[in-house]
């Protein structure tokens, strides 16, 4: 079971000597260990020649069972040395679908290092169920955009998203690195759902540059706008580190806007009255500490 923790730990860090130290061993060993599941397993687990080491497609699927085996050995291991009370710890959290579903899973998985014994589950909801769930107790945690203060809430700031313009590679505006907001005007626009806060800070930015788009298709999440777009309904303002995968793969165009500063807002809710346990303030701490780490730094990914 310790050479399963030392692979699951390097398919999460992405790194040998990381997961070394996250198990007490020297590099050399669990460059060892590694080598030996490869040897009985017959082929390679991780691919060598990238940097930071990605999973073949053989160590992406014994890391998927694998993780599983190691969870349930863990919480097993756990209650049975702490007893029945002192179960492994779940913590619940809710989040808005746009929070991004890779993202989250490498916060789960460094979380997982630091506290083996307790474990996170991550449900994605419209932001008005994110609000209730956190208010109902049923989860601990909230994650958000453009965070509602109340009166039973503490919030607690994440990190900050630019928003840019996101058009079709074929699109006349995909030709320019960066854009006035005013050529905007007239535009076919897919929007967000008028119900959401994002919706309207976009409209508010708009209108105060005097900007008039002809709003074309409206959406509650960032996934269906982002394919709206690549199919020709128009263009969009959307946080900047939500476009990376489709601005790679050469789907989609990240276009600054000039002379602005429109940026979305993430923040992490909790019930004001009902304090974190040590476990949850640890998830909170990793969150916010890697948080900086992925505010958009100016740059739009070409």
């Amino acid at each position: 079971m310790d050479e399963l923790k030392v692979f699951c730990d390097l398919a999460g860090l992405r790194s040998v000597s990381k997961a070394a130290r996250a198990n007490g061993l020297s590099q050399p060993t669990a460059t060892r260990v590694v080598r030996q599941l490869e040897k009985r397993l017959g082929g390679d687990l991780i691919d060598r020649s990238t940097r930071p080491l990605q999973l073949t497609p053989l160590g992406q699927q014994y890391y998927d069972g694998c993780k599983q085996l190691l969870d349930r050995y863990l919480e097993l291991e756990a209650s049975l040395r702490r007893g029945p009370a002192e179960a492994a710890l779940m913590i619940r959290v809710v989040a808005i679908y746009s929070v991004g579903l890779w993202d989250m899973n490498q916060y789960v998985e460094r979380f997982a290092v630091q506290f083996p014994h307790a474990r996170v589950r991550i449900e994605y909801l419209h932001p008005n169920q994110v609000y209730a769930r956190v208010l109902d107790g049923t989860a601990a945690l909230g994650l958000v955009s453009f965070p509602n203060r109340m009166k039973e809430l503490t919030v607690l700031p994440w990190r900050e998203e630019e928003m840019v313009l996101a058009c079709a590679p074929g699109h006349a505006l995909a030709r320019n690195g960066s854009i006035r907001p005013q050529r905007l005007n007239g535009q076919k626009f897919v929007a967000f759902d008028r119900g959401l806060v994002i919706r309207r800070k976009v409209d508010e930015f708009l209108r105060d540059r005097g900007v008039e788009v002809d709003v074309s298709i409206e959406f509650d999440n960032i996934e269906n706008i982002k394919k709206g777009i690549e199919a020709g309904a128009g263009v969009g303002i959307l946080p900047e580190p939500m476009l990376r995968a489709e601005v790679k793969a050469g789907s989609l165009k990240a276009v600054r806007l000039e002379g602005c500063h429109l940026k979305r807002p993430l923040g992490i809710i909790h019930r004001r009255h009902h304090p974190l346990n040590n476990a949850a303030k640890g998830f909170v701490g990793l969150l916010r500490a890697n948080g900086s780490n992925h505010c958009s730094n100016g740059k739009v990914a070409k």
